[in-house]
């Protein structure tokens, strides 16, 4: 709201100094023909910038958005030609009978130019009026349209990532109660500090997922007390390899990098066999993140509908969202093993 009031005193200060320029422009030159500037003098000037004045607002202010934005071209040129016409010939007769009085009191023995020569010219000037008037109110439209256009896109995209986090909440919040409860069948003490981890990391993402960034540190902090949650169920034949550090504290939108982290856990775990997940996550300079997570790779089974992907397609929207140009996601298998990396630019 602050911004079109801005740009409309700024419309209007552009239009204000524009025409006082016009009225005010044969002040510049009087002093220099020697010529004593009077009321009378100034008068059958100012009714040229006048006339001038009337065809451009009455352009501005009605035919185009009367007539020619509603596609009444031969309309709109037919009442411009009819207006234009009638202020020049009030324009000239208005002329021709203050000149004369004011002559009287000079002596001319020079005939003036042909009268049609001054009529043409008029004619011709109020015309290129209207079509500057057309012009301006044409690039007003579409800077106002291309305006509304990118609010209404910012609002989409903010609505769009909020519906994002929605759905990002509840499938975490699966996946954990998952883990917990194969925990209360041979492990009750475990089950009960697990809900208790469980408690902080729901706090952290009620607080901080309300953000759009938050610092890198406590991002750190949220991916170890997850992977601390997901260890207490894990039996030793699985092993757990971290790497997060970093030598600096971007901000950053909050719960990117779980969502690798988590699919890892989810599908690189063996049911029987041995089994790996290594996290690495750390900065690069000042703003320069890299997540590498690789786990051990089972392909499911054609039967299996566990893991419907959600999380990861939730990934990449975010990510689109937020990083447009400044992200690079890859996941690869390789040797047994699936690798999942992120580049992530927060500047």
């Amino acid at each position: 709201m602050e911004q079109v009031k801005d740009r409309s005193k700024l419309f209007w200060l552009i239009h204000v100094i524009g025409w006082g320029i016009m009225f005010g422009f044969p002040l510049f030159f009087a002093t220099r023909e020697g010529n004593a500037i009077t009321w009378r003098w100034f008068l059958g000037y100012a009714f040229v910038p006048l006339a001038f004045m009337i065809v451009f607002y009455t352009n501005y202010f009605w035919l185009i958005r009367r007539v020619l934005f509603r596609k009444k071209l031969w309309r709109y040129i037919f009442l411009n030609l009819l207006l234009i016409s009638i202020i020049c010939v009030c324009l000239d007769a208005w002329m021709t009978y203050h000149f004369t009085h004011f002559a009287e009191k000079t002596v001319s023995t020079h005939p003036g130019p042909p009268k049609l020569l001054f009529i043409s010219r008029d004619f011709v000037l109020m015309a290129l009026t209207a079509g500057l008037s057309v012009a301006i109110r044409v690039t007003g439209n579409w800077y106002r349209s291309e305006t509304e256009r990118k609010e209404l896109e910012r609002e989409h995209a903010e609505a769009e990532l909020k519906n994002l986090k929605n759905q990002l909440n509840p499938h975490f919040l699966f996946n954990t109660l998952n883990n917990i409860y194969s925990l209360i069948a041979f492990s009750p003490e475990k089950a009960q500090h697990a809900v208790h981890d469980l408690s902080r990391l729901l706090r952290y993402m009620l607080y901080e997922n309300n953000q759009t960034y938050v610092p890198f540190m406590k991002e750190i902090e949220f991916v170890n007390n997850y992977i601390a949650l997901m260890k207490i169920r894990l039996p030793e034949r699985v092993h757990i390899g971290t790497d997060i550090y970093a030598e600096s504290d971007p901000e950053v939108a909050p719960l990117l990098f779980i969502t690798l982290v988590e699919n890892a856990f989810k599908h690189g775990v063996h049911p029987v066999g041995e089994s790996f997940i290594h996290v690495n996550l750390h900065t690069i300079g000042e703003r320069e993140i890299i997540c590498r997570v690789e786990n051990s790779y089972f392909p499911k089974a054609e039967n299996d509908k566990s893991g419907s992907g959600i999380g990861l397609e939730n990934l990449r929207k975010r990510l689109a969202l937020l990083y447009p140009g400044r992200y690079e996601l890859g996941m690869e298998v390789k040797e047994g093993r699936f690798i999942a990396e992120l580049k992530l630019n927060t500047l």
